[in-house]
């Protein structure tokens, strides 16, 4: 990011700040006067999208699921974002919460696997977007890249990743029909994108006008009294920006040796200084190497709550009624770089209706595919070798 850039981002985070701080201070006023704070992109439905061809759709549903885009072939993107938990991870094998993601074979994350349910509408975000930290922008195909790639994730070599395609007679033929040649990584990460697409939000309450009569009470405490709408506006529910809540730590990654050691190699990767002294996920720090940003994340969309819990970009809050707490108390107050926020004063009703409203967010039906068996079909062909004696 260009010095020109970093400055203008700045700037605009400080005005955000400032009118965030200027709702925030007088929530009640807001509230009293029945008034909806114009200045945020409303919220609303999701847009319509064009659909991609449904083939393409078919080899990246294939991809999703193969864990042979992956180095030694043993974690697919399903590992991580599971269909059945929201296209998060919520739960170990063992039924335990995990808050922090698995990662490639031999090491373990530091952060919480997001949903990617609706992540195709982070393309709207022009800087920043995908990841909790900002660091890969938003262009999806550019995302997966980096994920297949990215040493602690799948730890893919592209080039290793084009020829397995060209070994698999149905990744063969897949190739043949959707670009009329030879297959590819770049052709793959496109059918992925594809594929990512079609997980989006079908039936929440919200966008088909169901709501409870608690979650409309919600809703205007969302936009009036609680000031979520400052950062959780438009139709993802998410501003695309940086902000620090003052989320505590999680300390599990500093315990867990493997954990800790993921963590500092991404920060050695990414040129953040001092990284053996660090006891924090530095969050935006890691793009812009402005101390002032040490603690921020970008704020994520509320969509699909319902099954995305633990919450937070370490998993540190495991229920919507927990998160309703933390910003009703004015977030976390540890972090003495963590000033956007003030006390919400809600009562139990209030945060028992935005608990309703957040959940109005949530498809009914949940966003799910059914998973694909990769079956490889080798021939056993023996060799016999004469050793002499």
């Amino acid at each position: 990011m260009s010095k020109l850039n970093r400055i203008g981002r700045r700037s605009h985070r400080l005005l955000s700040g400032l009118l965030a701080a200027a709702v925030v201070l007088a929530p009640a006023a807001a509230a009293a006067a029945g008034d909806t704070p114009s200045i945020w992109p409303p919220i609303g439905p999701l847009p319509e999208r064009a659909a991609a061809k449904e083939s393409l759709v078919a080899m990246g549903h294939r991809l999703f699921f193969d864990a042979r885009i992956s180095g030694d072939g043993g974690v697919s993107c399903a590992t991580c974002h599971d269909p059945k938990q929201g296209f998060g991870k919520s739960v170990d094998l063992a039924g335990a919460v995990q808050r922090l993601s698995a990662a490639y074979p031999g090491s373990s994350h530091f952060r919480n696997a997001p949903t990617l349910v609706n992540t195709v509408y982070k393309a709207d975000f022009a800087n920043v977007g995908w990841s909790w930290d900002g660091h890969m922008g938003a262009n999806l195909n550019d995302v997966i890249r980096n994920e297949i790639t990215e040493t602690a994730i799948m730890n893919m070599d592209m080039r290793i990743m084009h020829e397995r395609l060209k070994q698999d007679p149905v990744y063969v033929a897949m190739c043949e029909e959707n670009f009329g040649g030879d297959c590819s990584s770049g052709k793959a990460r496109k059918a992925i994108v594809a594929f990512l697409g079609t997980l989006v939000s079908k039936d929440a309450p919200f966008d088909t006008g169901a709501m409870s009569d608690a979650a409309r009470r919600g809703r205007e405490v969302f936009e009036g009294k609680a000031n979520c709408i400052a950062c959780h506006n438009g139709p993802y529910f998410s501003d695309g920006e940086p902000h620090n809540t003052g989320v505590p730590e999680n300390l599990e990654i500093f315990r867990d040796p493997v954990r800790h050691l993921t963590y500092r190699s991404i920060l050695t990767n990414h040129g953040v200084p001092k990284m053996e002294i660090w006891r924090r996920d530095v969050g935006y720090f890691l793009v812009s190497k402005d101390y002032a940003d040490v603690g921020r994340f970008i704020t994520p969309t509320l969509r699909e709550l319902k099954y995305t819990a633990p919450y937070m970009h370490n998993g540190v809050i495991d229920t919507l009624a927990g998160v309703v707490d933390f910003y009703n108390y004015g977030g976390g107050h540890e972090d003495p770089l963590a000033g956007e926020l003030g006390q919400l004063a809600l009562n139990d009703a209030e945060k028992s209706d935005l608990v309703a409203f957040l959940e109005s967010l949530s498809s009914v039906t949940p966003v799910t595919v059914e998973p694909v068996t990769i079956i490889q079909k080798y021939e056993v062909i023996e060799d016999w070798l004469e050793v002499p004696n």
